[in-house]
């Protein structure tokens, strides 16, 4: 996963188990999934992008690690019993409720996250692990959010929130990952290359004056060759953006024009 600059430092975190309370389609593949536990009354959530590591288990008896090197832990686990770990971002937290939601993307069986997620039922059991955030507007006189269906929690999170002029694109498969949202989105389905519609989009955008803020995550292309079209033809100060690879699509699939994601957020 490539970004510009680190989440900002939290306090020391440990893989905590979560119980699976509400499951609520938000569109046809977009599914609200809501987690219930004591420890998430602890869970240290820093902003609109809060990416957390998910836990799933492989069989009925999940373990989770519980000292601080808990990586060490995992991989020291049984492979037929060790967890398998994706990142998703935590949509929306009520800590004295002790419940966090975490949407998916839904795309069949092909990612282990999205397999268990169509699935999902309340009383299913996980762990989650905070991981910090990394969105930080700042003093900036606009922003630019740009993603894909993997970064729509956090651009969802973000409008609610954000207190300046925005610009935000959305290159998605379909419509049917389509949600509302609270504030304006140009939607973009995806055709060939990941990112090419949305360049595409971004040159025909008038941009405001003032210093922007720039929030791009969502397939690896997709977030270097927005990153490249700003920085290099419209002279956007690589300090004023942030960019993530969530997912990187095969050069097969890229050429078909088609979504999977490995290895993260799936």
């Amino acid at each position: 996963m490539s970004q510009s600059r680190a989440a900002r430092q939290l306090p020391p975190q440990r893989p905590m188990f979560v119980t699976v309370t509400e499951v609520r389609r938000l569109a046809p593949r977009m599914v609200r999934i809501t987690l219930e536990g004591e420890a998430v009354g602890d869970f240290h959530y820093a902003g609109a992008d809060h990416l957390v590591r998910l836990f799933l288990p492989v069989d009925d008896d999940l373990r989770l690690p519980v000292g601080a090197d808990w990586w060490a832990e995992l991989q020291a686990m049984p492979e037929n019993r060790r967890p398998v770990v994706r990142n998703y971002t935590v949509r929306g937290i009520d800590h004295a409720n002790r419940r966090l939601d975490v949407d998916f993307a839904l795309h069949g069986d092909s990612g282990p996250a999205s397999a268990w997620a169509m699935r999902a039922v309340p009383g299913d059991r996980i762990g989650v692990l905070s991981d910090g955030a990394r969105y930080e507007a700042g003093e900036a006189d606009w922003q630019l959010l740009i993603g894909d269906e993997t970064a729509l929690p956090a651009i969802s999170s973000m409008l609610e929130g954000v207190r300046t002029p925005v610009h935000t694109l959305l290159e998605v498969e379909d419509e049917q990952v389509v949600v509302d949202l609270a504030g304006e989105a140009t939607w973009l389905y995806r055709s060939g290359t990941p990112g090419a519609r949305t360049v595409e989009a971004l040159r025909a955008l008038p941009f405001p004056p003032g210093r922007p803020y720039v929030w791009v995550a969502g397939e690896s292309t997709l977030a270097t060759s927005v990153r490249r079209y700003l920085v290099n033809e419209r002279g956007i100060d690589k300090e004023h953006i942030y960019f993530c690879g969530y997912w990187r699509a095969t050069p097969a699939l890229r050429a078909a024009g088609e979504a999977r994601r490995e290895p993260a957020h799936v």
